[in-house]
């Protein structure tokens, strides 16, 4: 997964490899962002490189770094919160984008990906905390253990689906949570195929 910081550094490398056939400079790189220093430069270009899109070229005059083309990374809508109600998946209702590269996940190429944002703390045992934005495909069907966002009874969550006795059931990653029985409906909404983090920032004392 890439912050959006990331993705715009890696995009600027990519335009003036395309266009000037050279790779900027880390203080080019520095001037088109106006970054304070050089140290944030190499701060984005080790994230780069530790997600495999970058290699440093040590011994080259011009340009540290050098784009890994074996990515592709795209915009992934996010639509909304969860379990506070899953808006439908329409244009209108996308309220901002992760950047996310697809070979670095699961997902699959022929279907449809969507993100929503956690809201709640019912899945901390699988290390998915309130704020987060969880990676779905959009499926109707699930594997017994994938993590889902499920419609139950009218009520849309994110929990993991759990097939019993031929019977399938909601399970939180919280013991504070019960599990979910549907008395009615139970429908797949989306397989949790990956995860985004935001950092918190830290801000700078003056």
């Amino acid at each position: 997964m890439l912050t959006s910081g990331q993705k715009n550094v890696l995009d600027f490398i990519q335009s003036e490899q395309r266009h000037k056939g050279l790779t900027p400079s880390t203080r080019e790189i520095q001037q088109h962002f106006g970054f304070a220093s050089q140290t944030s430069v190499m701060q984005y270009i080790g994230a780069l490189e530790r997600k495999g899109l970058l290699e440093r070229h040590a011994r080259k005059a011009r340009g540290l770094v050098t784009s890994v083309h074996k990515t592709k990374v795209i915009d992934i809508p996010i639509y909304g919160e969860i379990p506070a109600g899953m808006a439908t998946l329409v244009e209108q209702n996308i309220e901002g984008h992760v950047a996310l590269d697809l070979g670095s996940v699961s997902a699959s190429r022929s279907n449809h990906t969507f993100a929503l944002r956690v809201r709640g703390d019912s899945m901390i045992d699988a290390h998915i905390l309130d704020g987060d934005v969880v990676i779905l495909e959009d499926r109707q069907t699930a594997e017994n253990g994938d993590i889902v966002a499920a419609l139950i009874d009218g009520e849309t969550t994110l929990k993991r689906y759990v097939m019993e006795r031929s019977r399938p059931y909601l399970k939180a990653e919280n013991p504070r949570f019960p599990n979910l029985i549907p008395a009615r409906e139970l429908r797949i909404q989306g397989v949790m195929v990956s995860l985004v983090r935001k950092q918190p920032s830290s801000r700078r004392k003056r």
